[in-house]
């Protein structure tokens, strides 16, 4: 794919992503506080139902990435994911208790995991390698901005209905605008040899021998990614966190627009300042940033508005480098023919681990004291740090 190509193949990409995000964080921006206040669930309940969600997500990576590999296309695989997800969201209308909102959610989550891993891979494949951290940069910045008009759309349509059933109805029209520019504009790639034009043949198995084996710097990446994982927590407990800090129900999406926008702004400008000092540089300072969120956290006051704002705004920033280097990270350690799989086998382990860490963390809260959670989170994620670091030092000798 030529070099202009490649680059409008991957805007077509984010704007797709740009209104599937518009449409998911209309609902994202709401859930977690109608989760633990009008359901009245528990906060180990909301980390389970998250972690849960992101576990399937990640699971499903494996799968969809391998079988993209397998045909030499990922396309198809990619409509399917957004496709289920765009429609399951609606039947949030219909959720009461635990075990529906559980499954809506995991629906919404097997969606994702199907897209994302041979997304991931279309978008290395429509460039360079030296341009990855760019590509993925704008991809994920175009991301991010539906995810700021989500949210402050959610907040029109409360202020206007007073309904939060309207967001979870009105949430599938730009759902089903992105699947239409997907199908019509975005290109597939397909994955062939590159002498003799026949689509590769591979297996799981010797996948799985490239990426374990023969690759023992992917092997590291993905150990330090998953103890970061351990540690990391979703955005939900930083929105329950404002709540508690004096932030009204009506106001949270708000709270949840200040993350995305400090996450868009940072997408482009960390992909390509990737590109030129490492992207192993570059996570670590989504490390530090997310550090800092959880010491803003601990120190936090109620009815602060430095802290109301700067949590949620330090959070994005970690939030955005992290999202965008980690996927950009791991495809400098593999090769062009299990890229499905890699991203993948990386994502089922890193869904474990956020499982995991979610449920710990909410428990934490819930049976101890938030700091107690904030303390787990700071310890795994200073591990991490310090792993990465060694680890640029090693390949650096």
């Amino acid at each position: 794919m030529k070099r202009s190509e490649g680059l409008k193949n991957i805007l077509y990409m984010g704007i797709v992503s740009f209104f599937t995000d518009f449409s998911t964080e209309m609902v994202m921006s709401v859930l977690p506080l109608y989760i633990v206040k009008d359901l009245n669930l528990s906060r180990t309940v909301l980390g389970a139902i998250e972690g849960s969600g992101e576990f399937i997500n990640y699971i499903f990576r494996i799968p969809s990435g391998y079988i993209s590999d397998k045909i030499g296309k990922r396309k198809i695989i990619v409509i399917i994911g957004y496709s289920i997800s765009t429609f399951s969201k609606p039947f949030f209308i219909f959720v009461t208790g635990f075990m529906d909102t559980f499954m809506v959610r995991i629906s919404d989550r097997i969606g994702k995991g199907i897209r994302t891993a041979p997304r991931d891979a279309l978008i290395v494949d429509s460039v360079e390698k030296s341009d990855s951290g760019k590509a993925f940069g704008i991809h994920r910045t175009l991301d991010q901005m539906g995810a700021i008009i989500g949210p402050f759309f959610a907040f029109l349509i409360l202020e206007l209905f007073g309904n939060i059933q309207y967001i979870f109805l009105i949430s599938i029209i730009p759902g089903i605008i992105a699947i239409f520019i997907l199908i019509h504009f975005v290109k597939d790639k397909l994955v062939i040899h590159d002498n003799n034009k026949t689509l590769i043949k591979i297996t799981f198995y010797s996948n799985l021998k490239n990426l374990f084996i023969e690759n023992k710097s992917f092997v590291f990446i993905v150990i330090i990614l998953g103890i970061y994982s351990l540690g990391v927590f979703n955005y939900s407990f930083v929105l329950l966190k404002s709540s508690d800090l004096g932030v009204t129900q009506g106001l949270v999406p708000i709270i949840y627009a200040l993350i995305n926008i400090s996450h868009t702004i940072i997408g482009i400008p960390a992909g390509i300042l990737s590109d030129k000092i490492g992207k192993e540089k570059v996570m670590i300072i989504s490390f530090l940033l997310f550090i800092i969120s959880l010491i803003l956290m601990y120190f936090s006051e109620k009815d602060n508005l430095i802290y109301i704002v700067s949590i949620p705004l330090i959070y994005g920033l970690y939030f955005g480098i992290s999202e965008t280097m980690q996927r950009a990270l791991i495809s400098n350690y593999i090769s062009e023919h299990n890229r499905g799989t890699a991203f993948g086998i990386y994502g089922l382990i890193v869904g474990v681990c956020l499982l995991i860490g979610n449920i710990t963390f909410g428990y934490l809260w819930d049976n101890y004291h938030i700091n107690m959670a904030l303390l787990y989170s700071t310890v795994l994620s200073i591990i991490a740090l310090c792993s990465l670091s060694v680890f640029m030092k090693i390949k650096k000798n």
